[in-house]
């Protein structure tokens, strides 16, 4: 398999994970996911909370077509993200994700092999990593660097009408410069 393959078919099993963990932290949307009776309609129960896991894993996603403004758009229901891929190619993809009183399910954390940058377009968020004992704080223009193997979680994301993010996720090369340095957010100003 081609580096490109290997990216793309590990980026469709993390969105695979991420929703089985999030259908195992909501009891509604499990039971919604067990009456489910036909590929489709799991297709479709997964979009709404955010997932496209219909795609086969080597298909590219067009640009999406839901708005042409970043900030416009309805606030999903509460407690959960919808993450539209806006640019993906073999070395990146840049998704937004609009989240609406959104937090990481108990004893989740994020484990990714690839680096992630974001910022807050709309809202505010928290986000704590697993060997640090703070919260990150994060308002409209801030931007935080994750490096892959950094393990973090959401802790909540603004209510109505919700948090926009922009993230850029990219994969990590074992001889790149920089691989451990901590995430940050810029100074003030």
């Amino acid at each position: 398999m081609a580096e490109e393959d290997l990216v793309q078919f590990l980026l469709k099993v993390g969105e695979l994970n991420a929703f089985v963990a999030l259908s195992e932290a909501q009891p509604d949307l499990r039971g919604a996911l067990r009456d489910c009776s036909h590929h489709h309609e799991v297709v479709a129960l997964a979009r709404r909370h955010g997932f496209e896991i219909g795609r086969r894993w080597g298909d590219q996603q067009p640009l999406s077509t839901t708005s042409d403004h970043l900030t416009e758009g309805s606030c999903p229901a509460e407690g959960t993200e919808i993450s539209s891929t806006l640019v993906e190619t073999a070395t990146f993809r840049l998704l937004r994700i609009h989240s609406c009183r959104a937090s990481s399910p108990k004893g989740f954390w994020y484990d990714q092999q690839e680096h992630e940058w974001l910022t807050l377009m709309q809202g505010s968020a928290r986000l704590q990593f697993e060997a640090e004992n703070q919260v990150i704080e994060l308002n409209r223009g801030d931007t935080l660097w994750i490096t892959p193997g950094r393990r973090h979680r959401l802790v909540d994301s603004d209510p109505a009408p919700g948090t926009i993010w922009l993230a850029l996720f990219w994969p990590s090369c074992s001889a790149e410069v920089g691989d451990n340095a901590p995430a940050s957010k810029p100074p003030p100003g």
